[in-house]
């Protein structure tokens, strides 16, 4: 065993070289003084807290594995209580103990979803008890036989009028719910989506909440089948979490737990639309597409904040007085890296907007203004599946930019990757939400000139004669800086792509038909459509106040970055369909390398400003201090294998070969 070095700043002179404020960038990453403060003291009382120790769970069989994650789980809530928490810290606090576990469906989607649909009662009577944990919920939809058609769910819930409950059954194999966190050994209770049926007909696919085990002594109850689905991808990740499979037989429930804000069923087994706005539930979507756009970026700065660093303290060929070149400084880590680091900022941005626009729908759902809707449903649907795609292949490549030690475990990037990735596939398919932007992009088109001008997201539509003749202006690299120049390129490239859509659409005398063979050019245009809006709110941000020397320039530069990496990975797009030029390509491409430049002596601070610990990055390669090679070494003499010389199996399996002692050998 060698000694571990210790208190030395690797990175320290990478950190003298910033020249912008790393505090002010702080507070403008988290989103204001007062999260960073929070944030900040939440995720040091997480870190200091040895019952939150993690380097060692993917080492851990899955029954250990799960067990280990209870005692987390029920060591979180009582630190919770004792420091009374508000809802604010306690969410945090969950956060940045960094275990995907039973509670994140209990408090991410079971208790919106009561507060999104439940009636007030329903509300005051099941809100006090999950909010107590007296009982632990999961969000049961996805189904064995379909996942993102919730209209084609088969589970039903039929109404008794004799009893007044509904009987909830799975009526086939592929209706057995599959997938749930939460579901497989802890949940008590499930919000169940079923198809209602009232007196032979079906009113479309409704929320039940669903007894599934004993309160007293945890066994499921009478018709409940239900248990785990096994081991899913990765070491530790999401085996951290008992995802579930549930059948129902016949399972009888009391009326009142259908879900009744918008539609209620009667004791007389009357089917009545309340009036509350069906669309209302609208809000709970929105809020929920948020926090997966924000998740997005903080996973994606997560693996850029591992990578960056570890990308200045390896040093690989090259010499500079006797030391070889640091492998940040190579051109091609950078046009991998930086635009990953850009990205990780968009996303943090468009993030932020997204809250703005849940307050903003949700007031006006409340003021029965249900006009923006179809334009928000599209805006958050492509934000979703934009910024999940592109964060989990984002964390792949931060793992290959750290090179062969980026394919270790204690790298933590191989189980990041294998948390995030799931995120491209709930709360809808990333390919079949783009369809979905698609959809109403082209009616978007197909209403131009009547009289009602697009609006928020689509508003640039309005100007489609100008945007379909228009030409880039840009005359030398510099131009690319100009926000103006870039917001109009990637208008002119979206309009276009929608347009030629269109068109081409309207060739098919079936529509559907159409939407199938052209679905490949529907997504390019769809993702065209969400990539403008990333960059649009990027710029937007910069035209704000922002404080601090040098943060506003930084963040300039990274909003080039983000906005030419695009340009130069869409080419195709940009020059078939003549929003720019080859030339205008070739100078963005230059302007592209020199804002490398200007962002490689701050890459370190601006990875700093994530502000994030060594406990929730729970990374080797990724440490604050750089200490990268003794933590790897110290780290392997901790595995298991090495607490023998003498490999379990040896003389059973190894010494006869040694000995030439194996029979019926052919050798």
């Amino acid at each position: 065993m060698v000694e571990i070095e210790g208190g030395v700043d690797y990175l320290q002179d990478e950190r003298k070289r910033a020249n912008f404020d790393v505090d002010a960038m702080k507070v403008i990453w988290a989103g204001g003084k007062h999260l960073h403060e929070v944030g900040d003291r939440v995720a040091r009382l997480v870190a200091s807290d040895p019952a939150f120790k993690k380097d060692d769970r993917m080492q851990l069989e899955r029954r250990a594995l799960l067990k280990n994650t209870l005692r987390k789980t029920a060591h979180a809530w009582k630190r919770i209580n004792e420091l009374r928490l508000t809802e604010e810290e306690a969410s945090l606090f969950r956060f940045y103990v960094d275990e995907p576990a039973f509670t994140d469906l209990h408090w991410g989607m079971f208790i919106p979803a009561i507060k999104g649909q439940g009636t007030d009662e329903q509300q005051q009577k099941w809100l006090p008890l999950a909010y107590r944990m007296q009982i632990i919920g999961c969000y049961a939809q996805t189904e064995l036989g379909h996942g993102s058609n919730v209209q084609g769910l088969e589970t039903t819930a039929t109404f008794d009028p004799e009893a007044d409950e509904f009987v909830v059954h799975s009526p086939t194999l592929t209706s057995s719910k599959w997938w749930p966190g939460g579901l497989g050994k802890v949940s008590t209770h499930a919000l169940v989506y079923a198809r209602l049926i009232v007196d032979g007909q079906e009113h479309g696919v409704h929320g039940f909440i669903v007894q599934l085990r004993s309160l007293d002594d945890h066994l499921p109850l009478p018709g409940i089948t239900v248990g785990d689905i096994g081991l899913k991808f990765g070491n530790g990740a999401y085996n951290t979490m008992d995802n579930g499979v549930l059948r129902l037989d016949h399972v009888r429930i009391p009326r009142d737990q259908m879900l009744m804000r918008v539609l209620q069923v009667t004791r007389e087994g009357k089917v009545v639309e309340s009036n509350v706005p069906r669309q209302l539930i609208y809000g709970t979507m929105v809020y929920v597409r948020q926090t997966i756009v924000n998740d997005a970026s903080r996973a994606l700065s997560k693996a850029v904040c591992i990578a960056t660093r570890y990308s200045a303290v390896r040093r690989q060929f090259g010499s500079q007085n006797g030391l070889e070149t640091q492998v940040i400084d190579y051109k091609t880590q950078q046009s991998r890296l930086f635009p990953l680091l850009a990205s990780a900022y968009a996303f943090r941005f468009v993030g932020e907007w997204l809250k703005w626009l849940y307050t903003d729908v949700n007031e006006k759902l409340q003021a029965k203004d249900f006009s923006t809707l179809p334009e928000v449903h599209a805006c958050t649907a492509g934000l979703k599946s934009l910024t999940t795609s592109f964060t989990a292949d984002g964390i792949e490549e931060c793992r290959k930019l750290c090179g062969g030690h980026g394919y270790l475990c204690s790298s933590g990037l191989p189980e990041l990757f294998a948390v995030y990735v799931p995120a491209c596939t709930y709360e809808g398919d990333n390919v079949v939400l783009l369809l979905q932007v698609a959809r109403f992009l082209m009616k978007t088109v197909s209403k131009l000139g009547s009289g009602n001008p697009p609006v928020g997201t689509i508003a640039y539509m309005g100007r489609v004669e100008h945007l379909m003749q228009s030409r880039c202006t840009v005359q030398k690299a510099e131009d690319w800086l100009n926000p103006d120049v870039v917001i109009e390129a990637f208008e002119a490239r979206s309009v276009r792509m929608s347009v030629a859509c269109a068109q081409n659409l309207s060739h098919f005398p079936n529509q559907e038909e159409g939407f199938a063979e052209l679905s490949a050019d529907l997504v390019g245009a769809a993702l065209a459509h969400c990539q403008l809006i990333v960059v649009s709110k990027f710029i937007a941000k910069l035209q704000q106040e922002i404080p601090g020397d040098g943060v506003k320039e930084q963040l300039q530069a990274l909003c080039g970055i983000y906005a030419l990496s695009i340009v130069k990975k869409h080419l195709g797009d940009f020059l078939a369909t003549g929003c720019i030029t080859p030339k205008q390509a070739s100078l963005a491409n230059d302007l592209l390398r020199s804002l490398f430049s200007q962002v490689r002596p701050n890459a370190i601070a601006l990875v700093d400003a994530f502000n994030y610990t060594d406990h929730f990055l729970g990374s080797a390669l990724g440490r604050y201090d750089g200490n990268v090679y003794p933590k790897l070494y110290e780290g392997a003499w901790k595995d298991p294998l090495n607490q023998t010389q003498v490999l379990d199996g040896y003389h059973e399996y190894v010494r006869p070969m040694l000995k030439q002692q194996l029979r019926n050998s052919r050798l």
